[in-house]
């Protein structure tokens, strides 16, 4: 018989969600162009805070969202794909969508990066482009625009085709965790805290990291 256990914070609920309303507005700005630019800007200022936030989060967050609950050893993801499953892999994140989430991760600060010290010499400079050579600045920006690009478009894909794959196939429904918090479980596992406290010590932290992304920014001023 299973019973509803609070798998993901509100915090962890909140970076996932702002995260996607971030990728949509960068995309739906980046082919815009002209004055859409500066929102482009911001959009990926934000994005490089959460990352940021997510980071912090993966060591001081709640008991599923702590790096230590999914991040595997080869030894594990191989395994996993070989049957051999842990009741822990059906209630946070199982070893491979562990590695598509740490993909994503590395391949969103490579963006964010690239666009920092980019210049596409039409509408975009990045705020830190003049710590980096001319040659430097336009290879960054063929990497935003060409290889980094596709290659988030192609893991958010991977992920939405994640999401069908185990709701349709495996009858498991990973959305309305991502909005509730609750996940029901088939045996006893250990909740995430998810209380005042945290929530408070999440939005210093986000806080500092917005901090943070705006004293970079502000260098290339």
């Amino acid at each position: 018989m299973s019973q509803l256990v609070r798998v993901w914070d509100l915090p962890t609920r909140v970076f996932h969600w702002a995260l996607v309303a971030c990728l949509a507005g960068l995309f739906i700005t980046g082919y815009q162009g002209g004055a859409a630019m500066l929102w482009h800007a911001r959009f990926g200022y934000a994005v490089l805070s959460l990352l940021l936030f997510r980071l912090l989060w993966g060591f001081v967050g709640g008991r599923w969202s702590r790096f230590s609950a999914f991040v595997r050893s080869p030894r594990t993801v191989l395994a996993y794909l070989r049957g051999q499953r842990h009741p822990d892999h059906l209630v946070g994140h199982n070893p491979l969508g562990a590695l598509a989430i740490l993909a994503m991760v590395i391949a969103l600060l490579a963006q964010v990066a690239t666009g920092l010290v980019g210049d596409d010499e039409i509408a975009f400079t990045g705020p830190l482009n003049r710590f980096v050579a001319s040659a430097q600045g336009l290879a960054a920006t063929s990497w935003h625009k060409n290889v980094g690009q596709w290659l988030v478009v192609g893991l958010v894909a991977l992920h939405l085709a994640a999401i069908l794959f185990y709701t349709l196939g495996r009858k498991q429904t990973l959305v309305r965790p991502m909005l509730t918090g609750d996940k029901p479980v088939a045996t006893p596992v250990p909740a995430s805290r998810d209380d005042a406290a945290t929530r408070t010590l999440a939005a210093l932290l986000l806080g500092a990291c917005g901090g943070a992304v705006a004293w970079l920014v502000s260098l290339g001023h």
